[in-house]
């Protein structure tokens, strides 16, 4: 055996272009027309140096005065009190604790691109998982507003730290809020640091290529010194490996620990084991279904991230939709299924509530976005097809909202006593902090994409065929 021979005998079986070629398998580039190393560099960053365009300014001046909606809502809510929301007995959780669960499920999808994909080594992430971590922060901002408010008395929600304080009062360790409130701060605080981690070297790239001393010190303040040494890029290796290692339990503990805030108690509907990975799998389809609605308008907006956010990204992503709206669907009838095979007349009178009684409009507009539209994507044209897969996920987020609605409201709705039951109806102030919390998400990522690359350069980078150290040998 010569030594060229030798040599290709012992290539990496982690070389997917090697294997692709020797095997004579044809894979789908995941960067398409050929983009070299320096076009990537180069465009990305053209998008944050280049002059703002107009486009920017009329979406930011839609979405700001929506944003302002909540904060000036926040207020009155504060000082009027509770009572300005619809919340009443026996529907005490209402809309704030619906739009809570439904954002921190919406939160999910960007961890679980980064963090597993990442350590099952799924290279086509390297394209849209910044975006989708992005996502998650902001998405996380808007679940942390109706928890903190729904308290009542936000002044006094330090209690709600396990410090020692002066009046000798622990936390009951045993309430639903505590474990929220060590849930999303972890979650919050593990996927700012995955995100900011990530975005040093690209950080460092812009800061080089800035032509203004202002722009330089903002970006080189935010780089940390990056230079892109060895040894820079080994302890960067190793700390995202450690943080991908944490951020892949928080995506299932997470929506876990916010599902143990219903399946804990006695009501009938919700005590049900069902419910942890019916929440993930929820969360995953609701969050994969956001970042294509945010993704796809950006792809239309900037033509040329049609070679690196591929149809073959857009294709995976609906499979993944199908999938996660699989379970989901598995899962409701599981749930009609053991209310009808426990013989329990409770229960299977609160599902018979949700689906024919007053709020059975949320139950089967929950069930036809969820479970029946999704199921297009069995085809592949459907998978193809923009304005489909744009339109499938707006039905998701519809839906996803409604299964959180039909999950609290409609059953709270149906206390235990007839004298005691009683209908829930959004207020004023219910609706419009709730269409503010979609400005303040829109405003983040429209100022996300203005000044922050959006595309994860060096990964994209290394997904290249010329990556390969032996790209252009002859095997």
């Amino acid at each position: 055996m010569d030594q060229h021979t030798e040599h290709n005998s012992q290539e990496s079986p982690d070389q997917p272009h090697l294997l692709a070629q020797r095997d004579g398998i044809k894979r789908p580039p995941l960067v398409l027309n050929k983009r070299t190393m320096g076009w990537i560099s180069s465009y990305v960053s053209t998008i944050v140096e280049s002059k703002t365009p107009l486009w920017w300014y009329i979406s930011i001046a839609i979405t700001s005065p929506i944003a302002l909606l909540t904060p000036l809502l926040i207020c009155y809510l504060v000082s009027t009190g509770v009572g300005v929301w619809g919340n009443n007995s026996p529907v005490a959780w209402a809309w704030d604790i619906t739009n809570f669960v439904f954002w921190i499920g919406i939160g999910h999808a960007g961890t679980l691109i980064s963090a597993i994909l990442f350590l099952t080594r799924q290279k086509w992430r390297t394209s849209i998982n910044r975006a989708a971590e992005a996502m998650t922060l902001f998405a996380v901002v808007c679940a942390g507003i109706y928890p903190l408010f729904h308290v009542g008395r936000v002044w006094k929600v330090y209690f709600l730290a396990p410090v020692p304080n002066s009046n000798a009062i622990w936390q009951n360790f045993r309430s639903p809020l505590l474990w929220d409130v060590f849930a999303v701060s972890t979650y919050f605080t593990v996927s700012i640091l995955f995100w900011y981690t990530g975005l040093i070297p690209d950080l460092a790239t812009i800061r080089d290529r800035c032509t203004t001393k202002i722009k330089k010190f903002f970006y080189g303040i935010l780089a940390l010194g990056w230079r892109g040494g060895n040894r820079q890029w080994r302890h960067y290796e190793m700390a995202y490996l450690l943080l991908a290692g944490l951020s892949t339990p928080l995506v299932l503990s997470v929506h876990s620990v916010v599902s143990f805030d219903f399946a804990t108690s006695v009501i009938p509907g919700w005590h049900a084991t069902i419910f942890p990975p019916y929440f993930v799998a929820g969360a995953i389809f609701g969050g994969f279904a956001m970042v294509l609605t945010i993704m796809l308008p950006a792809r239309a907006i900037y033509p040329q991230l049609h070679d690196m956010i591929t149809p073959m990204h857009i294709d995976k992503m609906c499979k993944v939709i199908l999938l996660t709206g699989s379970i989901v669907g598995y899962a409701y009838l599981m749930e009609l299924f053991m209310a009808w095979y426990g013989a329990n007349p409770y229960e299977r009178a609160a599902f018979w509530y949700r689906a024919f009684g007053p709020y059975w409009w949320a139950y089967w507009s929950m069930m036809f976005c969820n479970v029946i539209s999704p199921q297009v994507f069995w085809f592949p044209w459907c998978r193809k097809n923009i304005f489909v897969v744009f339109i499938i996920c707006m039905f998701v987020n519809a839906g996803m909202w409604f299964e959180r609605f039909v999950i609290i409201a409609t059953t709270l709705a149906r206390d235990f006593l007839p004298s005691s039951w009683g209908m829930f109806h959004p207020t004023w102030v219910d609706i419009f902090t709730f269409i503010g919390t979609f400005g303040i998400f829109t405003t983040l990522f429209l100022l996300f994409v203005r000044f922050l690359p959006m595309i994860c350069m060096f990964e994209v980078k290394a997904v290249l065929p010329e990556a390969n150290p032996h790209y252009g040998e002859d095997h």
